[in-house]
């Protein structure tokens, strides 16, 4: 029997990571709204590693939090080890990962929402979504309860459909046992939105006691600990170790023996997997030259037994990869507490979506996360923000956030999978980025908190400590830049001492900087004016000027770039038309309806021809 449950602005499908940053969003910009979990225990679930950031993921991570988003709040709080990865490459590419205690991780995020104003947390299963002329009017959960709504994030994971894969072992499930969404696809279909069927996998987890750690490398975290989140101060903890082990060649020997045994190999799964994450039979079978393979054995909590034994995903039968398990250094009397497991769900072609993330042919519907797609908890938490705030710029009926790709890795993620659709799991990785010296991880605040701020997800308090730290690293770039240092004694026997060649005449302090042997820290020696910054403040300050040159030539990119981004296409253009433009070009602009030019020069089989085409035609369209 159906009933009117009540009446709500947003209502967001799905707490996982993406629909807690969407629903917290959402909730704190003033909106009433309700958001859903199959079950309460699975809220911001980490059913496959569980850490947050790594190469790339820490950039989203970062921009998260300085647009006002949780997660970087939530990782904070329930690191048990962190460490800054690619330290000894350059700036871009440095980012932060931190390994999780997963059931804290769950607990904090699970508290945070059911403490948030304006925000209602509820266990259902939402099986229909009710449109209108056009727009979202309501949902309706298995129960019978009608919700009136004026927008709806739909943020499912890979619960939609699910279904687990061990061996010839299958069952429709969501990750670790929870049930699987499986009418919604069907509601969805019933709406027009076109479903691709996607899968990927997890690990085996092992009981501590059984591992011999002695035959492994030690992983040790950092000393210098760093927080995720702008607004917090680094805070020692007692840190865990993770491990480092390997495959041989007895290990991929069973593999190859059983790999008629895989689901995946077999023709079971019909999901396309991810590429930049394989399975190990897949490593195996694709890689079939490299003698081994990295297995990190990772704990999955301070109040548990349980190691993740990343790089292992497989679909196998249990027995095995109890057999292939064995046969690694330390994991020899190995003893399992979950098998290794692929999952496949029913997600979407993203180019149906605008680039605020709101279906192109529903007015009111979002999309965030794995239904988009693409993988990751960093890469979901990044669009369930971004559909947070767009819902309630909807309902507000002002302009979407839109984030190019000059301003975040937020907005690279989102302009590939909506302009290029995607066909296969999307992993964000530092070379999607076009201008990733600009869109370093210690500068997202400077990039993306006063937008934040403007939105109304930072607070003023935070805007005023930014707007602070912001000045004081100005006036510090600029006496650096006026601070003369002159040639004595003293100096250049301390630049012999670091290295590097003794002054004949005065130098700019900010010359001395640029120097590869020298640091801000180093300067100290020499430099008795110098203010008294933070950390951050003096590392900022010292990779602007270090980088000052790269750094001005990305700039001078982006403003190329710009150009072709503000120049707005109509919203309908009848691009058959069009003279001039190819046949494929014209297919692909139709399907994709471009906002700007910028964007339809991305789109795969649009022509620089065709662009030129295009830029003919808006001027005479301007002209008119």
């Amino acid at each position: 029997m159906n009933y009117i449950a009540g009446e709500y602005d947003v209502a967001v499908v799905g707490a996982g990571h993406a629909g807690c940053e969407a629903a917290l969003a959402a909730a704190r910009l003033g909106m009433k709204t309700l958001i859903f979990s199959i079950s309460l225990e699975a809220i911001a679930n980490m059913p496959c590693n569980p850490h947050i950031g790594g190469s790339s993921k820490g950039h989203l991570v970062r921009e998260i939090d300085a647009l006002g988003g949780e997660m970087g709040k939530n990782i904070d709080k329930t690191m048990i080890q962190i460490k800054m990865l690619n330290t000894s490459k350059g700036p871009a590419v440095h980012s932060l990962r931190a390994q999780a205690d997963r059931k804290k991780y769950q607990a904090e995020m699970k508290h945070t929402l059911e403490k948030q104003e304006n925000l209602e947390v509820k266990q259902g299963e939402i099986v229909d979504i009710q449109v209108e002329d056009g727009k979202i009017v309501a949902i309706k959960t298995d129960l019978g309860a009608i919700y009136k709504v004026k927008t709806v994030i739909l943020a499912t994971g890979t619960y939609l459909r699910g279904k687990i894969f061990i061996g010839d072992f299958c069952k429709e499930s969501g990750p670790d046992g929870v049930a699987s969404a499986n009418q919604l696809s069907q509601c969805l279909n019933r709406l027009g939105i076109e479903l691709i069927r996607f899968k990927t996998g997890t690990p085996a987890r092992i009981n501590r006691r059984s591992i011999d750690f002695s035959k492994m490398e030690v992983q040790k975290g950092d000393n210098g600990i760093e927080a995720f989140s702008f607004e917090n101060e680094p805070k020692d903890f007692k840190q865990v170790d993770c491990y480092l082990t390997y495959t041989n060649e007895k290990t991929h020997d069973i593999i190859r023996q059983n790999i008629h045994r895989s689901p995946l190999y077999g023709g079971i799964i019909e999901g396309t997997g991810p590429r930049y994450c394989p399975s190990i039979e897949d490593k195996v079978i694709r890689f079939h030259d490299k003698p081994r393979h990295q297995a990190f054995v990772e704990p999955v909590g301070m109040d548990t037994e349980e190691m993740y034994i990343q790089g292992m995903s497989s679909s196998l039968p249990e027995d095995v990869q109890i057999a292939l398990y064995r046969t690694i250094p330390g994991l020899e009397k190995a003893e399992f507490t979950r098998p290794a497991y692929a999952i496949e769900y029913d997600c979407i072609d993203p180019s149906q979506l605008k680039l605020s993330l709101e279906y192109k042919g529903i007015e009111g519907l979002f999309m965030a996360g794995q239904i988009n797609g693409t993988s990751g908890y960093e890469e979901a938490g990044c669009q369930g923000l971004i559909a947070g705030i767009n819902a309630v710029q909807k309902i507000k009926g002002k302009e979407p956030l839109v984030l190019d790709r000059t301003q975040g890795y937020i907005g690279v993620l989102i302009d590939d999978i909506v302009t290029k659709g995607t066909n296969e799991p999307y992993r964000m990785m530092t070379s999607r980025a076009e201008y990733r010296l600009l869109l370093r991880q210690d500068n997202a605040d400077l990039r993306l908190t006063e937008i934040g701020h403007t939105i109304g997800l930072i607070s003023d308090e935070r805007y005023e400590k930014f707007r602070q730290k912001k000045e004081n690293m100005e006036n510090e770039i600029k006496r650096l830049k006026s601070t003369v240092v002159k040639p004595s004694e003293e100096v250049n026997q301390w630049l012999e001492k670091n290295r590097t060649s003794p002054l004949s005449t005065g130098t700019k302090m900010s010359e001395l900087l640029k120097r590869t042997e020298l640091d801000y820290e180093k300067l100290a020696k020499i430099d008795k004016e110098r203010p008294n910054l933070t950390k951050p403040e003096r590392k900022e300050v010292e990779i602007q000027i270090k980088y000052e040159g790269y750094i001005k030539m990305q700039e001078t990119q982006v403003e190329k770039f710009k150009k072709l981004e503000n120049k707005i296409l109509p919203e309908k253009i009848d691009y058959e038309t069009i003279k001039g433009i190819s046949l494929e070009g014209r297919q692909k602009l139709s399907k994709y309806n471009p906002q700007s030019i910028g964007q339809a020069s991305r789109i795969s089989g649009v022509s620089p021809a065709d662009i030129s085409v295009l830029l003919v035609y808006l001027q005479q369209l301007n002209h008119k």
